[in-house]
């Protein structure tokens, strides 16, 4: 097939240039911030928003990695003149209503209240996406598929989330022990996000459909923790010290809790549409982890 990949040099979007590639024609158009020339792609280096040599082209899929509002869908398939056949929009589970209480499904209404603060931006930039996505590609006959992922983890994750740990435990030789943080969360290992989209590819059963990407267990600090040391292996946990902080405690000094630290933040959804329609198949988060600290491993140590 032959696809445009819109961002898909960082994380994500990068391991699944890297998955399609033997298999598809890939064309990435993003501001080429990271190479991808290694993996026998076509790169186009150019913002989102301006018009390029590829707008005019027809593309099988086209699989949008870093949209976080209307306008971005909206300039971008206006821009593209030529034959779409399938558009993907990679959103994200935060986009259900909070509700710490409820496990969502894809039928969970969307947020449409206002949140404070830089999340709440996110949230809002998504759901309008989502919108935004939804209405162009009914005005031009274009079938449209939204999956959204729950926290990405992995190899080539940069973001300050489970390498920040990582970093510490090989670096620092130290991890911090959450004493009251009762919150869980949700990981998907980023390989079987990335082959949830090769899965969505041309799939009529997926037209118009949104699927949650998220393993089935629920992870806590400690679980979390748990698996990072297995990963890690005696010889890097010597010596390791563990501190006792509160969640409050390691915010004012700048420790990182980069997860839902409390019930109230927790926000689990249900993965069984994915599961049932596309074939998704999760990694089990001990193996994932087991994965990116090897990854991981040869960066810090």
């Amino acid at each position: 097939m032959k696809l445009l990949v819109i961002g898909g040099s960082y994380f994500y979007g990068r391991v699944f240039v890297m998955e399609a590639a033997p298999e598809h024609e890939i064309t990435v158009w993003n501001r080429g911030t990271y190479s991808m020339q290694e993996f026998g792609v076509r790169e186009v280096k150019a913002d989102r928003h301006e018009r390029t040599a590829v707008c005019g082209e027809d593309f099988d899929a086209v699989i949008d990695f870093c949209a976080y509002g209307a306008e971005d869908v909206l300039t971008t398939i206006g821009h593209l003149t030529g034959k779409i056949g399938q558009y993907l929009l990679i959103s994200t589970v935060d986009v259900y209503e909070r509700n710490p209480s409820v496990v969502k499904d894809e039928d969970t209404p969307l947020e449409e209240r206002s949140i404070a603060g830089e999340a709440g931006a996110y949230i809002a930039g998504k759901v309008a996406a989502e919108r935004a996505a939804e209405k162009i590609c009914k005005e031009r006959g274009i079938p449209c598929t939204v999956l959204r992922p729950a926290i990405l983890y992995g190899p080539y994750n940069y973001a300050p989330r489970e390498s920040v740990y990582i970093q510490m435990l090989l670096q620092n030789h130290a991890l911090p022990c959450f004493t009251d943080a009762d919150g869980r969360f949700q990981f998907v290992y980023v390989k079987d996000a990335a082959h949830a989209v090769l899965n969505c590819l041309g799939n009529e059963t997926a037209y118009g459909q949104a699927y949650n990407l998220c393993q089935d267990q629920a992870v806590t600090y400690e679980s979390f923790f748990a698996a990072l040391k297995a990963a890690a292996g005696p010889e890097d946990l010597e010596g390791l010290a563990e501190v006792p902080l509160t969640v409050d405690q390691a915010v004012s000094q700048g420790v990182p809790v980069p997860f839902p630290a409390t019930a109230a933040e927790t926000h689990l959804c249900d993965n069984t549409k994915g599961k049932r329609s596309l074939g998704v198949v999760y990694t089990e988060f001990e193996e994932g982890m087991r994965r990116t600290y090897k990854a991981f491993r040869n960066v810090y140590r």
